[in-house]
C-alpha cells in the first residue's frame, strides 16, 4: 500500500505546498494592499476637486449676494430721495395754495365754486 518512497515523497510536498500557499496568501494580501491604497488616493483626489469647485461656487454666490445687497441699497436710497423730494414739492405747492387764498380771499371762492360745479358736471354723466 504506503510504501516509504511515497511516504517520504509526499512529506517532502508538504512544506512546498506551505510554502506556496504563503506566498500565495502574501501575494493577495499586497494586491488588496495596493487596491485600497489607490483607491484612497483616487477617493482623496475626488475629494478635493469637489472640495474646490464648492469653495469657488460658494464665493461666487457671497460675491453675487453682496452686489445684490448693495444694488438693493443703492435702489432704496434713489426712492427715498424721490419720495423726500416728491413731499417736499407738494409741501410747498400747499404753502402756495394757503398764501393765495390768505392773499385773494374772494378769487379762491370763486374758484372753488367754479371747479366744484365743473366737478359736478363732470360726475353726472
Amino acid at each position: 500500500m504506503n510504501k516509504p518512497a511515497d511516504i517520504a515523497s509526499s512529506a517532502a510536498e508538504r512544506p512546498n505546498a506551505a510554502v506556496r500557499i504563503e506566498e500565495g496568501a502574501e501575494r493577495v494580501k499586497q494586491a488588496t494592499s495596493h487596491a485600497v491604497s489607490s483607491t484612497k488616493e483616487a477617493v482623496d483626489r475626488a475629494a478635493d476637486r469637489v472640495e474646490e469647485g464648492l469653495h469657488r461656487a460658494t464665493d461666487k454666490a457671497a460675491g453675487a449676494a453682496t452686489h445684490a445687497t448693495e444694488k438693493a441699497a443703492e435702489y432704496g436710497e434713489r426712492g427715498r430721495e424721490a419720495y423726500d423730494q416728491a413731499r417736499d414739492r407738494a409741501e410747498d405747492w400747499m404753502d402756495q395754495a394757503r398764501d393765495y387764498v390768505r392773499e385773494k380771499p374772494l378769487q379762491s371762492m370763486a374758484i372753488a365754486l367754479g371747479a366744484g360745479w365743473l366737478l359736478g358736471r363732470l360726475l353726472r354723466r
